[in-house]
């Protein structure tokens, strides 16, 4: 009973971690605004840099991606023995989720945070960080061809257990453990509940682009 209860405050101390709400703290000092009443109306960096700038954002995405980093390669390894599951793996993706949920679901601003993206990205390369900047490739060639940072994060996201499962062999890497596997396969799914409102707006035409990103687009 008393690890079950340990259990129970880690991944509480993890979803506290994810909770910190990064974009809306830089969104006060910075300019004394709520980010979430500008632009899109999400709590991330994306909408930090287009209402206040590539400098501010930088700051978002980073500490927002430790907060993912931190369960994972901290807290889960440093309290392993006090809690009831032994396998290491599932402890850091419960972590790793906890956290995740926490940015998306913040308990400190109203339970309306950001999409979960770059602290999934943090929980990523402390899981498995070969597969990471692969991830991100696609991300950054969607982005270039569409110009739709919301269609890059749900594609990124759908290529993470095509790489975790094809990668290992051509690059001489042990295989990504199978509860790691089993959790990728959930995350796009996640994603794309998270950015279900992109979605609707993409379909209809409202989604905001990055045209410069666009590189190739005719002028």
């Amino acid at each position: 009973m008393l690890e079950f209860t340990y259990l129970i405050l880690l991944i509480f101390l993890c979803y506290l971690t994810g909770s910190i709400p990064t974009s809306i703290i830089v969104g006060r000092m910075k300019k004394g605004i709520d980010i979430r009443e500008y632009g899109s109306g999400n709590a991330g960096g994306t909408n930090v840099f287009r209402i206040m700038g590539w400098k501010p954002a930088l700051v978002v995405i980073v500490v927002d991606v430790f907060k993912g980093w931190l369960p994972v390669a901290f807290f889960a390894p440093l309290f392993i023995n006090l809690q009831s599951i032994p396998d290491l793996g599932v402890i850091q993706i419960l972590c790793g989720f906890s956290s995740v949920i926490g940015h998306t679901y913040t308990i400190f601003s109203g339970f309306k945070g950001g999409k979960g993206v770059a602290t999934l990205a943090g929980m990523l390369i402390a899981l498995y960080p070969t597969v990471f900047p692969f991830c991100v490739s696609v991300a950054i060639l969607t982005t270039i061809l569409t110009g739709y940072m919301s269609l890059a994060s749900i594609l990124a996201s759908a290529s993470l257990p095509i790489f975790l499962l094809i990668l290992p062999p051509f690059i001489g890497l042990d295989a990504a453990p199978l509860s790691l596997l089993v959790f990728s396969l959930l995350i796009p799914w996640f994603i794309t509940f998270t950015h279900r409102s992109n979605i609707q707006r993409i379909r209809s035409g409202e989604e905001n682009r990055f045209d410069k990103a666009m590189i190739f687009r005719k002028k």
